[in-house]
């Protein structure tokens, strides 16, 4: 049976609807970066997805193509994820000036992979869809210390999750602890494409320190 990282590690990837701590290990990712609407149809967001999963699935695929990593395994494909801040600034996105965020959108690898067995798969997505793929990076994130909650809904209402997270980071005696490194987190655990949006899930994590730390 293929590996699922939505079941294997539900704590990160399926939490229930109200915030928690979590303490995120390292993880690493496929991972291009961009700016701008995410709703533009010929923006830079959504050149980035069709990137991003090229690769995943070539990862995916990779032993069916005759390459064979060390320590190859079946596994499906985990969600799409996107690390968010406005330009130039860390905290919490303002949903009503789309125009000048700035992304990180990226896909979870399995922990095995290393950055030889990454650089072969991007160059061997790139010869099979004849496609510049420069813009693609192996990113190693630790997140550490952080709050999360499911939000239920469409994206344009996740302040209202936020806040509730807000006043439970105030309640545990955390903080919100945004840097260049630490940013605020999505992750997508519905296709938009087929799902209304009052019944979209999105992940939404903050990183945090304990006040006065």
């Amino acid at each position: 049976m293929a590996f699922d990282f939505k079941k294997e590690y539900k704590e990160f990837y399926l939490p229930k609807n109200k915030s928690a701590v979590v303490d995120v290990p390292p993880m690493k990712y496929i991972a291009v970066r961009g700016r701008g609407d995410p709703n533009a149809e010929d923006g830079e967001y959504k050149a980035s997805i069709g990137l991003l999963y090229a690769v995943a699935f070539t990862f995916k695929m990779s032993k069916m193509g005759g390459h064979r990593m060390e320590g190859y395994f079946d596994f499906v494909v985990p969600p799409l994820e996107g690390f968010w801040r406005q330009e130039g600034v860390s905290g919490s996105i303002d949903y009503t000036r789309k125009d000048e965020l700035e992304f990180i959108s990226c896909i979870r690898l399995p922990d095995f992979v290393t950055r030889e067995e990454f650089d072969w798969a991007v160059g061997e997505a790139a010869r099979k869809k004849k496609t510049d793929f420069s813009k693609v990076e192996f990113l190693p994130v630790r997140e550490g210390l952080c709050v999360q909650c499911m939000h239920l809904g469409p994206y344009d209402a996740e302040p209202a999750t936020v806040g509730l997270m807000r006043e439970y980071m105030e309640e545990q005696g955390l903080q919100p602890d945004f840097s260049d490194a630490r940013l605020h987190h999505e992750i997508y655990l519905s296709d938009p494409r087929k799902c209304a949006p009052e019944k979209l899930k999105t992940v939404i994590r903050h990183p945090v320190r304990p006040v006065g730390a």
